[in-house]
């Protein structure tokens, strides 16, 4: 993209023919974008505005301007921007107001209840209104129209739509360019029907395409997307690695986004102060910038973080106000789980009242085992007496199907402290037994120590922990020395990290030091082998 901006720029700067000029402008304002030069691309937009413009390049500047606003800030001031430019494709171009349409509502996501104008709700009635797609409808058509329905209709008429499009975008009739354009949403709209499978197989191919065509823009976004796939699979050490891959990416084009997976793994590790630190910061950013999403986010990391600590009011306090965000919301919809534990362990069991209800609805219209597996996990805690089992037994069943280890893992912890205060201390031990071992494994300090105590008082040790030798690294030193050890030069890795070589060879020596080693060859023997150190990653389809 930094070459594709470069040529075009020269292009535009020779052309004497003042409307062939301005187009090559916009062309290049649209690569110096997607290569991360935001403010070089607002600029060649001003060029470009001086024109002479016809009415379809007009609305092609308005969409590349909200495009710029949305990629550098996330913020709030995008999603009008892009409605605009929409209304201006409507009476020009049907397939690029569609687009634009869902541009915007993929902005108005991102803006959440801190909206300012041209909110879900907005966007979402007027690409309704909009005129319909030709058919067949192509799988960015399908997504406008499942987010748009589930946002007006609700989950029940959406989640259908939004899992034939998740489909057509794992097939292979989408282009290069949606594939960069829209792979991120259809992500979300994965994670929204609880399909951890697509989820995994789209965000690995977002960050191929992104790194292929050397797309910046899209990467923080990709890296974030992906550290959550990692995370859910209980594969910290992975996800911390690609977290300090999209904090690079971040730091060199200036991109503002959530700390989403740094805040989460600290979550998830049950790292108090780690978590406070990125949750305070956090919460201050994206309030200023108005990243609604991003707030919900860190309300409900919060909220997972307590529960794992056992401080269940605190829990119960930042799980509500995460679940007062629209329903096409991936962390309001997740809190839902974590308030349900969260007030039957507090004793206030009429807060779960509408809240199972609303999970439900999300659960049954998707169908997965992810999905039912955590409404029966959220069921057997509000259910009385013996009956609850049914649904623990569940629960363990549909999520270990789903390769779900964090999920499946709290499930066994949460069955066993049941059968622990029904005094079957042998069915209590072996589930918390194999919940301890899972989270002990991964790094979920506070979930582990949770399951320590109460295996303790089920008569039951739990076996110490053999040091992780990538524990002793920081994110950035075991991602550099991950992609050393998989025969990445220093050159490759200062490249893709956006970092000087003697920065790399730095972090390399301190990773020998910290591991013992004297050599590159060694990384191989000490490290865990993973799928995401490969320079670049290629599309998987």
């Amino acid at each position: 993209m930094a070459a594709a901006a470069a040529f075009f720029e020269l292009s535009a700067e020779l052309t004497i023919e003042p409307g062939r000029r301005a187009e090559r402008t916009l062309a290049a304002a649209q690569a110096k974008h997607l290569a991360g030069a935001f403010d070089a691309a607002l600029g060649l937009l001003a060029v470009a505005e001086a024109g002479p413009l016809d009415d379809v390049q007009r609305a092609r500047l308005s969409l590349l301007r909200g495009q710029i606003t949305f990629a550098s800030s996330r913020g709030n001031d995008a999603p009008p921007l892009l409605l605009t430019a929409a209304r201006q494709f409507e009476p020009l171009d049907v397939r690029l107001a569609r687009e634009t349409y869902l541009e915007a509502l993929a902005a108005a996501v991102f803006a959440g209840r801190l909206a300012l104008g041209g909110g879900l709700r907005e966007v979402a009635e007027a690409a309704l209104a909009a005129p319909p797609s030709p058919r067949p409808a192509r799988a960015p058509d399908l997504l406008l129209d499942g987010l748009a329905v589930l946002m007006t209709q609700g989950f029940a008429a959406g989640a259908p739509l939004l899992t034939r499009a998740v489909a057509a975008f794992r097939s292979t009739d989408v282009s290069a360019e949606e594939e960069l354009r829209w792979l991120w949403l259809a992500c979300h709209a994965a994670g929204l029907v609880w399909d951890y499978e697509s989820w995994d197989v789209l965000s690995a191919r977002l960050v191929g395409v992104s790194h292929e065509a050397g797309a910046l823009t899209a990467l923080p976004i990709a890296y974030n997307t992906r550290a959550g796939v990692h995370l859910f699979a209980g594969d910290f050490s992975h996800a911390a690695s690609v977290v300090a891959e999209a904090e690079s990416v971040a730091a060199a084009t200036g991109s503002s986004i959530a700390p989403y997976g740094a805040l989460a793994l600290a979550a998830l590790r049950g790292r108090e102060a780690e978590a406070a630190v990125l949750t305070e910061a956090g919460a201050r950013d994206v309030q200023r910038r108005g990243e609604g999403e991003g707030l919900s986010f860190v309300q409900w990391a919060s909220a997972v973080l307590c529960n794992g600590l056992g401080r269940y009011k605190q829990a119960l306090a930042a799980a509500q106000q995460a679940c007062e965000d629209s329903r096409v919301q991936w962390f309001s919809n997740w809190a839902i789980t974590e308030l349900i534990e969260a007030a039957t362990r507090t004793g206030v069991a009429e807060r779960t009242v509408g809240a199972l209800d609303r999970l439900s609805e999300m659960t049954r219209a998707s169908g997965t085992d992810w999905a039912l597996g955590i409404e029966a996990r959220s069921r057997a805690l509000i259910t009385q007496g013996e009956n609850a089992e049914v649904f623990y037994r569940e629960a363990i069943d549909r999520l270990d199907h789903a390769r779900l280890r964090v999920e499946l893992a709290r499930a066994q912890l949460l069955f066993g402290e049941w059968l622990r205060r029904r005094r079957r201390r042998h069915d209590a031990r072996d589930q918390l037994r194999s919940a301890y071992e899972t989270f002990d494994s991964i790094g979920a300090e506070a979930f582990a120590e949770r399951a320590r105590i109460e295996l303790r008082a089920a008569g039951g040790q739990a076996r110490e922990r053999a040091i992780d030798t990538i524990d002793a690294l920081t994110p950035q030193e075991a991602l550099i020395a991950r992609l050393a050890g998989h025969g990445a030069s220093n050159p490759d890795i200062a490249a893709q990290l956006f970092l000087t070589r003697a920065t790399v060879a730095y972090h390399l020596r301190k990773v020998f030091v910290k591991l013992g080693i004297t050599s590159r060859d060694q990384l191989g023997q000490v490290l865990p082998a993973g799928p995401d150190t490969t320079v670049p990653l290629a599309p998987q389809r």
